[in-house]
């Protein structure tokens, strides 16, 4: 895997908890950052792909029927 490098500011008291989290977990704080940055990527990535999909639905005109609603406020309840 090629890796780059990138700079990032933190507040202390930030730098300070992943600095405690490292020690406690025996991790390095690159290996905690990594992580972190990745879940986060991956969480915001799948959100940003189904508001894109349902931007398009809606160009489309592609809504649930006032049936299919109904049907799913009557399972869940509101």
């Amino acid at each position: 895997m090629t890796a780059r490098t990138i700079n990032v500011r933190l507040p202390e008291a930030l730098y300070n908890q992943i600095e405690e989290l490292a020690k406690a977990t025996a991790r390095s704080k690159s290996f905690l950052a990594i992580d972190a940055l990745t879940h986060y990527v991956q969480t915001a990535s799948w959100q940003i792909r189904d508001i894109h999909e349902s931007i398009k639905e809606a160009d489309a005109a592609e809504f649930a029927t006032d049936e299919q609603v109904k049907a799913v406020f009557g399972k869940y309840g509101a």
